[in-house]
């Protein structure tokens, strides 16, 4: 992507950007990517860049480890593998081998349904392989702790078995003299010591004479001696010649697996830089999630829709201070492509075209952006911008003149793949004849079919804006009453600079306003007097909006709660019904119960008696329910006895009613098309209407002719 000035990435604060992504790699290789960030045009490269971000992202969020733990910086070593002849320690082979052990990880790491499920992180490792001959060749010579193993070769196995033997013997030889010497007093310390790689014992500086052997120092003091014995220097010699011996066959062996993993250099290359890019990618992820970072959706044409878009930076100073940040929502098109932002100084103007500039210079360096997933944002080619006082020394130009030269290079190399912000047009110049230029300036652009943002605050620009096709208005919100700015984006009308109101607040002598009032063009006072009446009618407008926004979700939340109690209620409607019906089949099935029982223990009667006769009246009268028979009979005449009924009586909620089929008197509670609610005790029975008849209380005297 082509950009102008070369300041211009630094006045949009990309690279403040590029030092937030840095901090969160941890290879140098990572370190050196965020360095070297590119900004690209090609859909495809910032597509695949996007998803690789997305996908990390969305492993974090799930919280699915993914194998890229260890931060191996190997540029050296990996040199060295190229260099013929040169050899790596075994501190420095293990490294590789960890650097292979990881690439393997990754690899088990993408199983058949993760492969799909994270394709742009796959498709990283799609042109390489894991090579286990790599480890073997490493685990056949080295143990785990990175030491040449014993049988590396029959020549270090032999010299290490004879540096066993003779350590011994020497430690045993060397314990004989320390033994010899304490006893007579002479050690200063107990303890062995090694001086030059020599082993020595400590003896009082006054009896060094008394012991034969060789002096190899004294202590800072001098009030020590360390001396060799005699009889421990040939065995010294000895371990000593071996130790030369076993450094010269270690180090011939290093060098044969240094030069068999050389063979391997550039698959060890590759996966270096496969590491290094995950740790690029998981960066990104990661500064994803601080600044509220998505994928929006990306256009092979050049166009802007943005909504919740947030300024990255702003976003993460508002949030360590803990203050709001206003989301920029604004749409630029083919049909649309200029949008021209007025309003009060300090009111957004400059933050809402550096939010936009940056967010799409994040898109084409394949940086996840602070937008709303919905967002769609297009690839542009070239990006110019125009912000602040930009007076050149070098050629000696004011304001104004480096303002128009840069005006004169936007209008000679635009295009429809051009995205350009100019901050104040025409400003520095005489209001009249720098406005004029500003109008020529963007009808040029716009005829150039270039994609733009431009603050100002001429009043001209404002009323050319709607008139000229491609160009459209758009204010920054301002509260009047408060004098604060809203720092929100309006798109479709122009704003007011508040200039009179300002004064007016802050308290300026109402007769300097009038004389400041007169000065100005009529016509130019009152189209800015209308612009502020219009923008606080919308700001009106807005508020009652919310508020019948608020309004609407309240008596939706009522609505919904309602119809929770109703559906609540006509649960417990069918659990009750439920449950009378459970009772009534438990008492029926105890019925069955005992009918079985009682039926068996009249086959057993009938067997063991002589007397059949007497067990024919026992199942008769237990097959025909006489006793039960006998039983509703006196519950039918305790119910006559104590209740009357009324005939043609209307029935209506709270009458007593008896249910014919059983003869039970209950209370009307409900009524229900033609079925009725009658509570029974505690219990509610649905019955229908024609199995009820009203029933009243009989007197006193009545009961008594009754019975």
């Amino acid at each position: 992507m082509k950009y102008f000035p070369d300041s211009a990435l630094v006045q949009l604060e990309f690279d403040k950007v590029q030092a937030l992504l840095k901090e969160h790699c941890k290879t140098e290789l990572g370190k050196q990517m965020a360095d070297d960030l590119r900004l690209h045009t090609h859909i495809d490269y910032v597509r695949t860049a996007l998803q690789q971000a997305h996908e990390y992202k969305q492993l974090t969020l799930l919280q699915e480890h993914f194998p890229n733990d260890y931060v191996l910086n190997l540029k050296n070593e990996l040199r060295m593998l190229g260099i013929q002849g040169a050899v790596l320690s075994g501190e420095q082979i293990m490294l590789l081998r960890k650097l292979a052990e990881s690439m393997h990880s990754i690899v088990r790491f993408f199983d058949h349904d993760r492969r799909v499920q994270y394709a742009g992180l796959f498709s990283v490792i799609t042109h390489t392989h894991y090579e286990k001959k790599i480890t073997a060749l490493i685990d056949e010579v080295l143990d785990e702790n990175g030491d040449v193993r014993d049988n590396a070769t029959p020549e270090l196995a032999k010299i290490r078995m004879s540096l066993f033997r003779k350590r011994n013997e020497l430690r045993r030889a060397f314990d004989r003299v320390l033994s010899k010497l304490s006893k007579l007093g002479y050690l200063a310390d107990t303890e062995e010591a090694f001086l030059n790689g020599r082993r020595v014992v400590a003896v009082y500086a006054e009896n060094k004479r008394m012991v034969k052997g060789i002096q190899h120092g004294e202590s800072d003091t001098r009030r020590t001696t360390f001396i060799e014995p005699e009889e421990t220097i040939e065995l010294n010699n000895d371990v000593m010649s071996l130790e030369r011996e076993e450094s010269k066959e270690v180090y011939k062996i290093l060098r044969t697996l240094t030069a068999a993993l050389s063979q391997h250099a550039q698959l060890l290359n590759n996966y270096h830089e496969i590491l290094g890019l995950y740790d690029f990618i998981r960066a990104k992820a990661k500064l994803a999630l601080d600044m509220d970072g998505n994928y929006p959706m990306l256009s092979p044409h050049a166009q802007l829709h943005l909504v919740e878009a947030y300024h990255p930076l702003l976003l993460l100073y508002n949030r360590r201070n803990q203050k709001p940040t206003i989301p920029v929502n604004l749409t630029l098109d083919k049909d649309n492509h200029i949008l021209v932002i007025s309003g009060p100084n300090a009111g957004g103007k400059t933050v809402t075209m550096k939010t936009v500039g940056l967010i799409q210079l994040m898109l084409q360096a394949g940086l996840l952006v602070p937008v709303h997933p919905s967002s769609q944002l297009g690839i542009f080619r070239q990006l110019m911008i125009h912000i602040g006082d930009t007076q050149s020394l070098e050629f000696e130009l004011s304001t104004y003149s480096s303002h128009l030269r840069n005006m004169k290079y936007f209008m000679e190399n635009a295009n429809g793949k051009t995205l350009f912000f100019i901050d104040e047009l025409g400003s520095g110049s005489d209001p009249n004849l720098g406005g004029a230029f500003a109008e020529v300036i963007m009808e040029e652009m716009a005829k150039k079919h270039a994609f733009g943002i431009v603050t100002t605050h001429y009043l001209n620009l404002k009323v050319m804006a709607n008139k000229v096709k491609g160009i459209i208005n758009g204010a920054m919100g301002f509260d009047e009453e408060n004098l604060l700015p809203m720092y929100k984006l309006i798109v479709g009308k122009p704003g007011s600079s508040y200039t009179f109101s300002i004064a007016q607040r802050i308290g300026l002598h109402p007769a300097l306003i009038s004389r400041a009032k007169n000065l100005v063009d009529e016509g130019h006072f009152q189209l800015d007097k209308l612009l502020n009446k219009a923008e606080q009618d919308l700001q009106k407008i807005e508020a009652k909006e919310k508020e019948l926004q608020k309004l609407l979700k309240e008596n939706e939340k009522l609505k919904r709660e309602y119809e929770i109690l109703s559906d609540k209620e006509r649960k417990t409607q069918q659990f009750t019904t439920l449950k009378l019906q459970n009772k009534i089949k438990e008492e029926e099935l105890q019925y069955l119960k005992d009918m079985e029982r009682k039926m068996k223990q009249i086959v057993i009667e009938w067997k063991r008696t002589d007397d059949k006769q007497k067990v024919l009246k026992q199942a008769e009268a237990l097959l025909f329910r006489k006793k039960e028979k006998q039983i509703n009979e006196r519950f039918e005449k305790k119910v006559q006895e104590k209740f009357l009924e009324v005939v043609g009586g209307d029935l209506k909620l709270g009458d007593q009613v008896k249910i014919k089929s059983n003869g039970q008197v209950g209370k009307l509670m409900e009524i229900r098309d033609k079925r009725g609610i009658v509570k029974l005790g505690n219990i509610p029975m649905n019955v229908p209407m024609a199995d009820l008849v009203l029933v009243k209380e009989r007197p006193k005297e009545a009961k008594e002719t009754a019975k």
